[in-house]
């Protein structure tokens, strides 16, 4: 009899064990199939909160089939302590295992809403946008100057107190150092004080994630890092190019950052400069002028004197012999490759094909046919006033 009762037990053990590893094999393929989500969603997820909440929100919204696997499965994955406030797009057929790695990632909101404090030469635009998840496209709620009087905009004041809030600063390719800094200085995202404005062209163009209360010298530690590593990394590259140092291309590139905003075109203003350095022409590029006069504190906001093009500075290269003694700007990625791998041209000339700098700049080897090109322009210039 106890042989009986001993094979019975034994046999209801194996099957519990195989009804089990059923139900295991059954959770972790639903853990890792496509989810029953229909439509994109932005999933908040509140300071403080837990995976099991996370769970009771996906499920009643439709973006898991089942919340306990939900948790489980992050639990079994050792995510659950890695779970981080903020707002998260949850793809249409998100499976509950990207899910999970989504909202234990870098911590860094992909949805919701994002306030981009922008830096450009013209001055400074807050704006904040909100991402529609069925669109997967940015609609703007308020923008406004910040240096502006007034309050702020309320969509803006309720973005900045949401700790899932996404905060984008972008800097724009040509900004003066001293531009950066008075930004960064004037803007309620940060903290702390900068000591001195960074070398003229050490900080890159870019955008950068951060949250609120940054500190401003290191976000400004951070911004050199990189322009040193972009830098480094076409100086390595470099073609065939006059210039002598990665300091030299630094100046180079920030010149030809301020001649043109167009990427095809960088090439071949770099190769204008490049042949008349070759060839011991000056440089004669109005951009190095303005910094001349301006010293980078802010935008010139007229044309150049005949005065000011005669002065002699030591950024004037109608004047001056080769490059100037530093940058006049922060150069980009594409105007710092560009200076280090010009194209191959015999242009020694160009002038801007139209008073939209969208168009860009026609080019000549000779001087007659430059002159053509400025009688053209100057053209242009009289029919618009």
């Amino acid at each position: 009899m106890w042989r009986n009762i001993a094979s019975n037990g034994l046999t209801v053990i194996i099957v519990a064990l195989v009804v089990l590893a059923g139900i295991i094999g059954w959770g972790q393929r639903e853990y890792g199939a496509e989810g029953p989500l229909s439509q994109a969603i932005c999933l908040q997820v509140p300071r403080g909160g837990s995976m099991a909440g996370v769970a009771d929100d996906l499920a009643a919204s439709g973006a898991v089939s089942n919340a306990t696997i939900f948790r489980l499965g992050a639990q079994y994955s050792g995510r659950i302590p890695q779970l981080k406030a903020g707002s998260f797009l949850i793809e249409e057929g998100a499976s509950m295992e990207a899910i999970v790695a989504e909202i234990t990632g870098d911590g860094l909101s992909t949805c919701g809403t994002e306030i981009i404090y922008l830096i450009a030469v013209n001055g400074q635009t807050k704006r904040v946008r909100e991402l529609n998840p069925t669109t997967q496209a940015f609609e703007t709620t308020a923008e406004f100057d910040p240096k502006a009087e007034g309050e702020a905009p309320e969509a803006y004041v309720t973005a900045l107190d949401d700790v899932a809030t996404r905060l984008r600063v972008v800097v724009v390719e040509g900004v003066t150092s001293w531009q950066v800094v008075e930004a960064l200085r004037a803007s309620d995202l940060f903290t702390g004080e900068v000591a001195e404005v960074p070398d003229e062209g050490t900080l890159a163009p870019d955008g950068y994630e951060i949250r609120r209360g940054a500190d401003r010298a290191a976000f400004l530690a951070g911004m050199a890092e990189v322009q040193q590593s972009v830098l480094a990394a076409a100086w390595d590259a470099r073609g065939d190019t006059p210039v002598e140092s990665p300091e030299e291309a630094l100046i180079l590139a920030s010149i030809i950052e301020k001649e043109t905003a167009l990427g095809d075109e960088r090439p071949l203003v770099a190769s204008v400069f490049a042949n008349r350095l070759r060839q011991g022409i000056r440089l004669q590029t109005d951009p190095t002028v303005i910094y001349g006069v301006t010293e980078g504190k802010g935008v010139l906001g007229r044309g150049l004197r005949q005065s000011e093009l005669r002065a002699r500075t030591p950024w004037n290269t109608y004047v001056i012999e080769g490059l100037p003694p530093t940058p006049i700007a922060n150069p980009g990625r594409a105007s710092i490759e560009a200076a280090l791998a010009p194209a191959e041209s015999d242009f020694i000339f160009f002038v801007a094909k139209s008073l939209d700098p969208r168009d860009g700049h026609n080019f000549a080897v000779t001087l007659d046919e430059h002159n053509r090109n400025v009688a053209a322009y100057r053209k242009l210039e009289r029919e618009a006033q």
